[in-house]
């Protein structure tokens, strides 16, 4: 299966890379975010059917049967080699720094629970700072869910065998 989705994962990349776009570019064409493209074109992601012309159209080369194949929900894995990898390694040092502080901002303004990363919108931007050098920008956009009480009467499967 790794194998299938590697090789997938190629065709993908080179069909982006002969059109010569940026994931940005790409994501202006179609109406997502750049970071959901990147996840569409390394197969971590379900391309829906109304979004496919889009994707086709934006990626003229891209074949119809990977078109298809986007469309199969993917299996959503990654490679714990990546932590190796300088920027994934300072991101993950960000949340772990940050991410404390994060959390109890969270529940300080919305309450007793999360931000999902099913419902939710990623993306990557530069800007220039105020020294006038570049920076980058990362947006995490997801829905809070509340922890909720669990209460036995709420629970189905009590319901169902009374």
């Amino acid at each position: 299966m790794a194998e299938k989705k590697a090789s997938i994962t190629h065709q993908l990349q080179a069909a982006k890379h002969k059109s010569g776009k940026s994931y940005s570019q790409l994501a202006k064409e179609t109406g997502l975010t750049n970071v959901y493209v990147a996840q569409l074109l390394r197969r971590q992601a379900q391309l829906k059917p109304e979004t496919a012309p889009k994707l086709q159209a934006a990626l003229p080369d891209l074949p119809q049967e990977l078109i298809q194949e986007m469309m199969i929900p993917p299996l959503r894995s990654y490679d714990p080699n990546l932590i190796q990898d300088p920027t994934i390694y300072r991101l993950n040092e960000a949340v772990m720094h940050f991410g404390e502080s994060i959390k109890e901002i969270v529940n300080e303004e919305f309450g007793d629970g999360i931000m999902s990363a099913i419902d939710f919108y990623c993306s990557v931007d530069k800007v220039k700072g105020v020294d006038g050098k570049d920076r980058v920008v990362l947006t995490f956009d997801g829905k809070y869910l509340p922890h909720s009480e669990q209460k036995s009467e709420h629970m189905v499967s009590r319901l169902r065998s009374e």
